[in-house]
This record gives C-alpha cells, sequence and structure tokens, in this order.
C-alpha cells in the first residue's frame, strides 16, 4: 500500500465552531453560540445597525445558532433585506405596546409614507388623543430600554389557526388554511403574541430609532429609510397621495375586499368576474376624471407629461389616457422620452462605471426642448428615433401639430421641470403614476407596493425582453436607486396621481411568476429574493386561467401578462396635422 504523503489523524470533533467574515476575519466560539454573538464579538460600529446575517448565503436572524462552521455576512437596515426586518421588529413593538395602553384595540397598518413610515389606525377609527399618542410613545421607548427579547416560537399549524381564532382574529386564521408547510412561526413580546411575514430583531434594543406623530385620522410609526439608516426624514406631506391611498380603500370596500383572505374567498367563490370587472371599471373612471380635467385647462396645456417608477403601467396608461382625451376632442400625440436618448457613447457612467441610462444627462434635453417649441409654434419637426439595439439614434418621422393638439410624453424624468422650463408652466399638465397598494395580508402584514411592480417586471421581462427572473432582480437595486433620485423627488409637483394598482392583479401574476423564480440557481443572491418572493405568494389564491378572460384588454396588467389591443394602438398616426384634426371634427 502506498503511504500517505500528508499523515491525517482522526480527532475529537470540535467543540466550537468558526465563523468567516467578508473581510478575511475568522471568529471561533462555541457549538450553538447565536449568530448575535458572532456579530457582537465582531464589533462593527454602532451606526451600521446589524440586524440579521447571511450564514452561507442564507438569510438567518441573529438569534439563529451556528452549529457548524459558515461563512457570516452582516445584514444592516441599510440592506433591503434588514430595512425590512426592522420595519417589521418596530411594528411588532408598537402593536405590543399598543396591546398595553389601548387595550381591546387592534391597532391596523394600512401603507407606507415616502419619507419612512407606517400610517395607522385603531380598531374603532377613532382618533388617538395626543395623550393616548404620548403614552404609546412612551411605553414603547420603555420596551426599548428594557431591552426584552422577541421570541420565535414554532406551533403546530392547526394550533396556530386555533390560537388566533380563540383572539377573534379569523382573518389570520383562515389565510393561514393556504399555508403549504405544517408550522408556523410565532412571536412573542412581553406576553404579546402574533404572526409576522419575514424575521425579527432578537431583542427590543434593537429598536431605538422611531417616532409617533398624528395623522389625519389615525397615525404615523415613523422609521429610518434604507437610504438614511442612522436618522429619520423630516415629515414631508403629500395630501395626494394620502387621498390616493384612502380612494382604494374606499374601493376595496366597494368590492367587498378588505384584505387578501377576502380576496381568495372571491376568487374560490367564483366573484373572480366581479372583482376584476369592477377594477378595471374604477382605473377606468379615474382616467376620465383625468381627461376632463386636461379638457378644463384647455387651450392653456399644450404638453401633458406621464411619469412613474418602473413597471408602474405608463405606457398603457398613456395610450389609455390619450382615448380619455380624444373622447373630449382633443387629438392626443404620444412620444417617448426613450427616443430623446444620446448616443450610447455619449451615456454618462455611474460610480462603478457602468452607463447611467436613468441619468437626466442621458436624454438630449437640448434636441427635446427644441422639438417641443417649435411643435408649440406650429413648425413641423423631424422626430428622432432611438435603436437600442445599435445604441445610437436615428431619423423618425415629420411631425407638426394643430390648435386642438396636446402632446403626450411618457417616461421616467416626465415629471423633471428641467425637461419642460422652456415653456410656459400653465402650458404642461404632469401626472404621477404608480402601483399604490392598499391591499394587505391582515392587520399588521402589508404588501409593499415595490414587490407588485417587481413582480409585473419579472413576468414582463420574461415574457417580452427575453430576460430571466434573475436578471431581473438582479438590477432591482440598481432601477430602485434611479427612481430614488430621478423620480419620486419630483412626484409633488404632479397635477394629478394615478393609481395603476389592480387589487386582482398578484392572483393574477403567481401562476407566471411562480416557474420563472424557481428557475433562480440556488445559492445566489437573486434567489434570496425569489424566496421571498415565492413565500409572499403562496398566501394568493392563483387566478384560475378561464377567468383572464375577464381581464379588459386595455388593462394596465396586459401590459405585463400580454393580449393587449394596444400594443398597436398610435394616436399620432391619425391626427398627424391641424387639418385631419379638422376634417374629423
Amino acid at each position: 500500500m502506498t503511504p500517505l504523503l500528508t499523515p491525517v489523524y482522526l480527532t475529537e470533533r470540535r467543540a466550537t465552531v468558526q465563523a468567516r467574515l467578508p473581510d478575511g476575519r475568522v471568529l471561533e466560539g462555541p457549538r450553538g453560540a447565536t449568530l448575535e454573538a458572532f456579530i457582537q464579538a465582531a464589533a462593527y460600529p454602532p451606526e451600521q445597525r446589524v440586524v440579521a446575517a447571511l450564514m452561507n448565503g442564507r438569510l438567518r436572524e441573529l438569534c439563529f445558532p451556528l452549529m457548524e462552521d459558515a461563512d457570516l455576512v452582516p445584514v444592516t437596515t441599510s440592506d433591503n433585506d434588514g430595512a425590512r426586518i426592522y420595519r417589521r421588529s418596530l411594528s411588532f413593538l408598537m402593536i405590543a405596546a399598543a396591546a398595553e395602553v389601548l387595550p381591546g384595540q387592534v391597532v391596523t397598518i394600512h401603507h407606507s409614507m415616502p419619507f419612512g413610515g407606517y400610517y395607522c389606525e385603531r380598531g374603532d377609527g377613532q382618533r388617538l388623543t395626543d395623550e393616548e399618542l404620548a403614552k404609546l410613545r412612551l411605553r414603547m421607548r420603555q420596551l426599548v430600554d428594557a431591552d426584552l427579547p422577541i421570541d420565535n416560537i414554532r406551533v403546530p399549524l392547526d394550533e396556530a389557526r386555533a390560537f388566533f381564532q380563540e383572539q377573534g382574529d379569523l382573518e389570520k386564521a383562515d389565510l393561514f388554511a393556504r399555508r403549504r408547510k405544517d408550522y408556523l412561526t410565532l412571536y412573542e413580546l412581553n406576553g404579546v403574541r402574533d404572526y409576522f411575514h419575514g424575521f425579527m430583531v432578537p431583542r427590543t434594543g434593537y429598536l431605538d430609532l422611531f417616532d409617533l406623530r398624528h395623522y389625519n385620522e389615525g397615525f404615523i410609526l415613523q422609521f429610518p429609510r434604507r437610504t438614511w439608516p442612522g436618522v429619520l426624514q423630516p415629515f414631508d406631506d403629500e395630501p395626494r397621495l394620502a387621498q390616493v391611498f384612502q380612494t382604494y380603500k374606499d374601493w376595496l370596500t366597494i368590492m367587498g375586499v378588505g384584505n387578501v383572505n377576502s380576496l381568495n374567498q372571491a376568487i374560490t367563490g367564483g366573484r373572480s368576474s366581479e372583482v376584476i370587472m369592477v377594477a378595471e371599471a374604477l382605473h377606468e373612471r379615474q382616467l376620465a376624471s383625468i381627461a376632463r380635467a386636461i379638457a378644463s385647462r384647455q387651450p392653456a396645456v399644450r404638453l401633458v407629461a406621464v411619469s412613474g417608477p418602473t413597471s408602474a403601467g405608463k405606457t398603457t396608461f398613456s395610450k389609455r389616457l390619450a382615448l380619455q382625451v380624444m373622447a373630449q376632442g382633443i387629438y392626443p400625440v404620444i412620444i417617448s422620452l426613450d427616443d430623446y436618448f444620446v448616443d450610447r457613447e455619449a451615456t454618462p457612467r455611474d460610480a462603478s462605471g457602468a452607463f447611467d441610462f436613468e441619468s437626466l444627462g442621458a436624454l438630449d434635453i437640448a434636441l427635446f426642448q427644441s422639438d417641443m417649441c417649435r411643435l408649440m409654434a406650429g413648425e413641423e419637426v423631424l422626430l428622432p428615433r432611438y435603436n437600442f439595439k445599435t445604441g445610437r439614434r436615428e431619423v423618425g418621422t415629420p411631425l407638426s401639430i394643430g390648435k386642438d393638439h396636446i402632446v403626450m410624453i411618457e417616461g421616467i424624468h416626465g415629471l423633471n421641470p428641467r425637461l419642460t422650463d422652456s415653456l410656459p408652466e400653465s402650458a404642461t399638465f404632469r401626472v404621477f403614476i404608480s402601483a399604490f397598494t392598499q391591499l394587505n395580508l391582515d392587520k399588521h402584514n402589508r404588501v409593499p407596493t415595490t414587490d407588485t411592480r417587481l413582480l409585473r417586471r419579472i413576468v414582463r421581462d420574461a415574457a417580452h425582453r427575453g430576460y430571466s427572473a434573475a436578471q431581473t432582480i438582479g438590477r432591482w437595486n440598481s432601477v430602485r436607486r434611479g427612481e430614488k433620485n430621478h423620480i419620486f423627488p419630483f412626484q409633488n409637483s404632479a397635477d394629478v396621481f394615478f393609481n395603476s394598482a389592480l387589487v386582482y392583479e398578484l392572483s393574477a401574476l403567481k401562476p407566471l411568476a411562480e416557474p420563472l423564480l424557481m428557475q433562480v440557481e440556488t445559492g445566489t443572491p437573486e434567489r434570496l429574493e425569489a424566496n421571498r418572493l415565492m413565500a409572499f405568494l403562496q398566501w394568493f389564491e392563483p387566478l384560475p386561467e378561464a377567468d383572464l378572460r375577464y381581464v379588459a384588454n386595455d388593462s394596465i396588467l396586459r401590459e405585463f401578462i400580454g393580449g393587449s389591443v394596444l400594443d398597436t394602438f398610435h394616436p399620432s398616426h391619425w391626427y398627424a396635422t391641424e387639418a385631419t384634426a379638422e376634417r374629423i371634427s
């Protein structure tokens, strides 16, 4: 037998485990020590606010015991997962404090606020008094100072459902019937037990950064934004946004769909067609209202600018709005800002050296302004056409408009004042569009609006752009940064907000999205996000394929699932000149 070149010896199993950190350090501790112990030993600066960790690429709570050697990456509140964990844990802290301060009242978490916060209301609809809000804030501070544990408890699914039935929380009990596993993880804080869709911090001491303030008939639970994790942002009220959410809440009442469980019941109970058609009708009513607002400002308005984040449905919205303004006797011409991209080699680059297509500098602003001014003056212009394959601008079609025309532009920079500062202020009507989802899993678990848009984009990218779910997810953080820099700062300049969310859409997207998410490679950062989305989608009853026929063929949703009759609709092809408009009128 050939002797071993390197002797190998049998030894006892180590009583310790090692954690390898991204900076090359290796920490060793007793087997079964929590990830929190290793993170504390790593002595990360407090301002980093580590709230979880990636253990061998899998997201874990800090209370998770380390039983084998592993790679450990800290997750902070500046990360997407970390920000979600902080907000979720803070919500539980508020709920636990409210159980003492507001006995017998159920606090409902409704929707997010753009400056960082959740709008909440007490169950009886009454506004908290100044004294009650002060007591709630004080009790939350006391719980933070006490550094109490937030325990996770794995219980059999039947036991969990029975618990919530006894608590009178029937919506949770019914929703859990859709749970794929036979157990449920509940969280307990200071004697209050509840379910939350996602991980928590291990103790209340992590949750020192928050505030409460009155707002409308409820209050705001304020938390730091991911991009500024160490501070609370100044309160920036946008009453129109609040009205958008209130309107959507009213729509849910009209449809009898108050949460995901009632949506599931509507689908299984054969009410899909009713919910779909009413949701689409409400969109149509909103579009007609915007068209009337534009008509009321004629003849001053010559340009309608439509902007919003990715997957908001801007293209379909613009075409549907064009039809509505046509019904008002106004003749629209739609121009895409994408056609004004500079040649690729002239595109600005971001900090990493990649092309920054979402920068305003990626557009030829001077050419756009020149073309708009000439059009408004009655001149003919030669519109550009951008070739995305070659990355170069090409010669497009000639265009002139008459006094009964308006120009409609859509693109992420539509509300940027630099784009239209060469035109009189009264000549521009601005619309901000996004999917402002109000439908929640239950009173304490929200459906994030960004998740709705991400799922829309995953489905659309796969069907129409040849991108995998992994590619779409991989680009998402960059897309979101572009939105925060170039879109959301200008939303307050909009004349109107349009909510493109449809109450039934996640049930329609689920059968299309899940197979795409399953294809994301295991062990990748994209798989983490795919797993999170699949876990979230489990609560939704899929819309039967046969019921998709009730989705209007001009629906916003058709932009993502296909089958839109608006794909070939181009109003500029119909009304190219004033003479044509006059003949038709």
